[in-house]
């Protein structure tokens, strides 16, 4: 009986998370958003399997109190081996805080997080260690934190889900998931629109009082500290738990099939939920945003993308001249901003080799990236696909053999590789270029020779230049035209690349020296690849990935889009600027147009220099989804909510009127139902077509 009382935590713990769950599904069962009405087998089920459900999700969630009490012990404090378990701490400390350690190479708040962590883990293990008269008072203190701070957090998910639910009337999605993502925004939200200090003085108040009784019940634990024996058989138990719980939740989530949608919302768990969201990281566009009659969207779809097949976005595209083989290099810029360029304004000479190079090229002047991210960039180029809405194609689980720029180049005979200087498994890139058809050139197929610096991104630009070059000389050898997409990573944070290369030093972490140092390297790639035999009879297209920053005022902050385009092969193609609006997805359609290929298209993107192409821009966020046309911004988001937005020019002094990007975004008066209708029509089809599973190769 007694190593029954010694698992009151858990089972305490468990009592009230069940309990709190089950008052918020009876509180969302009568909100008014649940506008529905349930059977009383419907009401079983959401309460029966819910409870189920509960339980098992919080085991998982346990796994964090089991490793905190599991390693309780007076023990560990003994002579020698509490010493040198305090000395390892404190070098562990000394090394994060000499600014050497691996978390520094992800910079960012990593570094003081875990210096705080380390700090307060070595001044605590410091005390249990030289002050053992207070041991077992600092231990039920600590104990006590830990419970307090297990139902703060299943309040504060309670009443998470319920304000999510006021908004969304549904458990957890991939909102919840983006909500991660722009935290500056979210929280300034919260806070402009709701009574946060009285919730959550309310919320700590009540946690305290619930706090007290749950200590006062289970801090047996720490008063008879179970012996190793006793802890095996706690963890036998646990994990035991543990693993029927992975067994089971996904099958309880399959029940989550009643025509009644409520009632599959109510019954699901929401931390469940949220770690699906993350994991599948997909919206449905038709549950969530403003939709047309399917016949009504496609027409208007065919209204810009001409002679499209019924009810899908494939056309034939056939040039009046002969097809040209050249080799093409696509070069994908990481974070890299119109305004970092001196044409757009920038004086601090930061591009010096991209400025001269833009003045060699057709250079797209007015040219937006379709999102805020890599994958967004990758996808946009790619695919030529409008961002829609949820995660990236690329992060999908149904991201394989799609119609890709990859399988129009291979269907000419060409090879297709994707070059990347971190690990491609990153961000998923590896499982989507592979999976539809290219190869990959990444940091683990460089020799240890091969690498000269590296952070925690991969290896720096030069070191992929040269990897490039060796990589396409061998290609040129075989005879056949190569497609190269090259993925830049120098300039991200932390900025780190090797010293003595640009006048800003490597270790100064600075923006301005990632963009410069990216700028030399491009510089090198160029300098380089001028010395080669497949040079000439080879076409560059540069472009960034997405801007620096996504940061504004509205929704889609325009400015935060425009990034730079160009398209380089000297002989080939003349210099000059085109200036009509673009998107991230026309970019290597126009391509194809330049070499005059004939294919059967999927794309959304568009040859911008035909002459039936409709000037607009796609950009989106994960939720927000927005058509720039006509000096008009419309942006459809969740809740089937639409803003629009008239854009007046915001000129800055001593920049040519090509390169203007700034403007001012006020709402507008009287609505644009016809560019409504437009956005809804590029992303509801978009959305249809993948879901179908149409836009395979």
């Amino acid at each position: 009986m007694s190593f029954i009382k010694k698992l009151a935590p858990f089972y305490i713990l468990t009592v009230f998370y069940v309990i709190t769950s089950f008052i918020l599904r009876l509180v969302l069962l009568f909100h008014p958003i649940t506008q529905s009405s349930f059977t009383f087998l419907d009401t079983l089920k959401i309460f029966s399997l819910g409870f189920l459900s509960d339980i098992l999700v919080f085991s998982l969630a346990c796994g964090f109190l089991w490793l905190y009490l599991i390693f309780i012990s007076n023990d560990k404090y003994q002579k020698p081996y509490g010493f040198i378990h305090f000395g390892l701490l404190i070098a562990l400390f000394l090394y994060i805080l000499s600014g050497k350690s691996i978390l520094t190479e992800y910079g960012g708040a990593l570094p003081i997080i875990g210096l705080i962590f380390v700090g307060i883990k070595t001044f605590l293990f410091g005390l249990f260690l030289f002050v053992p008269k207070k041991r077992e008072r600092i231990r039920f203190w600590l104990f006590a934190f830990v419970m307090f701070l297990y139902v703060v957090l299943i309040l504060q998910n309670a009443v998470s889900e319920y304000f999510f639910w006021n908004e969304f009337g549904v458990k957890y999605n991939f909102i919840a998931v983006n909500y991660l993502v722009y935290t500056n925004e979210v929280i300034g939200n919260i806070m402009e629109s709701y009574p946060v200090i009285p919730i959550f003085g309310t919320l700590f108040l009540v946690a305290g009082i619930i706090s007290y009784f749950v200590i006062q019940k289970s801090k047996i634990y720490i008063e008879k500290i179970p012996s190793v024996s006793e802890k095996i058989k706690l963890s036998v138990i646990y994990f035991s738990l543990f693993g029927i719980a992975l067994w089971s939740i996904p099958k309880l989530a399959i029940t989550e099939n009643a025509t009644n949608v409520f009632t599959n919302e109510l019954q699901a768990n929401g931390m469940y939920r949220f770690y699906l969201a993350f994991m599948n990281s997909e919206l449905d566009y038709f549950k969530f945003y403003k939709t047309l009659p399917e016949q009504e969207a496609y027409a208007l779809l065919n209204n810009q993308i001409h002679n499209l097949k019924p009810l899908s976005s494939t056309r034939t595209i056939q040039s009046d001249s002969a097809e040209i083989h050249k080799n093409v290099v696509l070069i994908t810029i990481e974070s890299y901003s119109a305004d970092f360029m001196k044409m757009y304004g920038n004086k601090q000479n930061i591009s010096p080799f991209l400025d001269s190079l833009a003045t060699q090229s057709l250079l797209f002047t007015n040219f937006y990236a379709s999102g805020n991210r890599t994958v967004r960039g990758l996808e946009a180029v790619t695919l030529c696909l409008p961002p829609t809405a949820g995660e990236s194609v690329v992060k999908r689980e149904d991201n394989k053999n799609k119609f890709t720029t990859g399988s129009v180049f291979k269907s000419k005979g060409y090879q297709v590789k994707y070059l990347y200087g971190g690990d491609a498994f990153f961000d998923n890139m590896e499982d989507f270029f592979s999976g539809n058809g290219y190869d990959i050139v990444d940091e683990k197929t460089f020799k240890p020779e091969e690498i000269t610096f590296s952070n925690v991104w991969g290896v720096c630009d030069e070191d992929m230049v040269n990897k490039a070059i060796k990589t396409i000389n061998t290609e040129a050898q075989t005879g056949k035209p190569f497609f190269n997409h090259w993925m830049t990573v120098s300039n991200h944070r932390p900025f780190t690349y090797p010293n003595g290369k640009i006048d800003i030093p490597g270790n100064a972490k600075s923006r301005e020296g990632g963009v410069k140092y990216t700028d030399y390297a491009i510089k090198k790639f160029f300098g380089m690849a001028e010395k080669q035999p497949w040079f000439k009879n080879t076409v560059f297209v540069i472009v960034a990935d997405h801007c620096a920053s996504s940061a504004g005022k509205t929704e889609l902050p325009i400015d935060k889009y425009r990034i730079p385009a160009m398209i380089y092969s000297p002989g080939f193609i003349q210099p000059h600027h085109y200036n009509q609006l673009m998107s991230q997805i026309d970019i290597m359609p126009t391509l194809f147009g330049l070499l005059h290929f004939d294919y059967q298209s999927k794309f959304f993107g568009q040859d911008v220099l035909n002459p039936n192409y409709h000037p607009r821009a796609l950009i989106a966020t994960y939720q927000d989804l927005g058509l720039l046309k006509d000096n008009v911004l419309t942006i459809i988001s969740p809740k089937k909510q639409v803003k629009q937005y008239g854009l007046k020019l915001n000129p800055k002094e001593g920049v040519e009127a090509d390169f203007q990007i700034y403007y001012d975004q006020k709402p507008l008066a009287i609505k644009r139902n016809d560019l409504i209708k437009e956005t809804i029509s590029y992303y509801q089809t978009a959305s249809d077509i993948l879901k179908k599973k149409e836009y395979q190769k």
